[in-house]
């Protein structure tokens, strides 16, 4: 077992670090965190000592004054660096540090300070030091206002803020489940290159970005289709969207029913990504689910009967409840890193389709249990 330690494992990347290797129960234990560790020398040595790989993702992003910023950065370094010295750890450490090294702002100073720092003491200590130096990172979950344009835009216009563009730049990204892939892959193979650039993945202009997100909003959260999605990043800068809605305010989902003489019809889901389509019966009182996915697009629409949806993000104890009846047929889909369940809660037969964009791989299944 490696036993991983995280700082910053409450921040944006953090998180998503975090609740990945918690899928890995047989590889990795995590040594928990808290940002006061950096005030109290006893826990700080604690935590460094008990953790065989210290990735350091603490670090202040945006700040008015940008030298508390400079300051803030490198003054947790050097505080990590003392209680790896007191304690004369071996750990494997890891840190986050940003393209913009090289750019003339002092928050890229003090990320690439915060490397060299880091791989000083490697050097004089024998330590091992992975320096990750990151493009912008996008996903579920990112502070607007403070992690990335992507989170800004998707929290105004999931909110019904017109975002404004003051620079239409050509942005180098990665989301952030394939930066948290390339960070558990540094961690097996023990990497030790103080200066490790890590690739974009996807590279689109802001315009573009805003355009595509627009293009969601209208589709999905207004009309309630799935759109097209061409590509990888689309996928995923559309996962990302469905985070920023009011889950509360927006679901359940009422369907438009075409009713006649002869009964009523529905439609349950128009896509423009192939998918799978499946139906089931409940018995009363009966629990499906209790389980979620990273990157799948999942609908539960109720036909007939009664039930009760639950949704609760993953690392949160916040229960979303959904009540839907057959009477008025609607419908829920699952933002990833959601775990969901759907239960019977009336008399009878509860009857359920499900459309998920991917057809069920028992190879890869994309699918965690855990409690609602």
């Amino acid at each position: 077992m490696i036993r991983v330690g995280i700082t910053g494992s409450k921040g944006f990347i953090g998180y998503h670090l975090y609740q990945t290797l918690a899928l890995y129960k047989q590889e990795f234990t995590l040594i928990e965190f808290d940002r006061t560790f950096f005030d109290d020398n006893r826990s700080l040595d604690e935590f460094v000592s008990s953790s065989d790989v210290i990735v350091h993702l603490a670090a202040l992003n945006r700040h008015n004054n940008p030298q508390f910023i400079y300051e803030t950065n490198t003054s947790l370094v050097k505080i990590l660096i003392a209680s790896l010295e007191r304690t004369g750890s071996k750990a494997h450490l890891i840190i986050s540090s940003s393209t913009q090294e090289e750019r003339d702002n002092l928050y890229g100073k003090s990320k690439k300070e915060g490397r060299l720092l880091l791989s000083e003491w490697a050097n004089q200590s024998s330590g091992s030091l992975s320096g990750l130096v990151i493009p912008n990172v996008f996903g579920p979950f990112g502070h607007p206002n403070y992690n990335s344009v992507i989170a800004t835009f998707c929290h105004q216009i999931a909110s019904d803020v017109t975002p404004t563009i003051d620079v239409d730049g050509e942005l180098k990204l990665i989301y952030v489940g394939e930066l948290v892939e390339e960070i558990i892959n540094v961690i097996r193979k023990n990497d030790n290159t103080h200066e490790l650039i890590i690739p974009c993945t996807a590279e689109a202009k802001v315009s573009e970005i805003l355009s595509l997100l627009q293009y969601f909003r209208k589709l999905y959260q207004d009309d309630g289709e799935i759109p097209v999605l061409v590509n990888d990043f689309e996928h995923k800068l559309f996962n990302t969207y469905r985070c920023y809605m009011d889950l509360t305010s927006y679901f359940p989902k009422k369907f438009l029913q075409h009713a006649d003489n002869r009964g009523a019809f529905v439609e349950i889901a128009r896509q423009g990504i192939p998918g799978q389509t499946s139906f089931s019966t409940t018995f009363p009182g009966i629990t499906r689910g209790n389980h979620f996915h990273t990157r799948k697009i999942e609908r539960f629409a109720v036909i007939k009967g009664k039930a009760l949806i639950q949704l609760r993000r993953i690392g949160s104890e916040e229960v979303h409840d959904f009540y839907l009846s057959g009477d008025e047929p609607a419908y829920v889909d699952m933002p990833i890193w959601y775990t969901h369940n759907i239960k019977n809660i009336g008399e009878d037969i509860l009857y359920t389709i499900f459309w998920i964009n991917e057809p069920f791989d028992s190879n890869d299944p994309d699918t965690y249990f855990e409690i609602v």
